[in-house]
């Protein structure tokens, strides 16, 4: 069991190594990190040479209506993105870490999209 549970975390962070290895953010084209979890859905906007953190959002911040869903993490997209075109970024660089590119992380990709950043 133990060593089922080690080898499924060395290849979710071989996973996060790949995809990390082919993006890097600046200050006009921050880097997007997407964090999952059971319960919510995170992304931040991340200045990669000074290794600021400029904008967040969480799905914490949208109340409790609409859940750890699709649509909620679509809601979550639209927020990151109003909140990047808040400071002025308009470009961004999207990090799906070690989650693959489907369901919540998709369409918090397409809600960004939607919100008026472009990848």
């Amino acid at each position: 069991m133990i060593k089922r549970l080690r080898e499924k975390n060395h290849r979710k962070a071989a996973r996060d190594r790949r995809a990390r290895a082919k993006v890097s953010g600046t200050l006009e084209c921050p880097r997007l990190t997407v964090f999952r979890s059971l319960k919510s859905i995170s992304v931040q906007a991340v200045d990669d040479e000074t290794g600021k953190t400029l904008a967040a959002a969480d799905l914490r911040e949208l109340g409790g209506t609409l859940g750890n869903t699709v649509p909620g993490a679509k809601a979550v997209g639209m927020l990151i993105a109003e909140k990047c075109l808040k400071i002025g970024v308009k470009q961004a660089v999207f990090d799906r870490g070690s989650s693959l590119y489907h369901g919540k992380v998709q369409a918090l990709a397409d809600g960004a999209r939607e919100g008026g950043l472009v990848f």
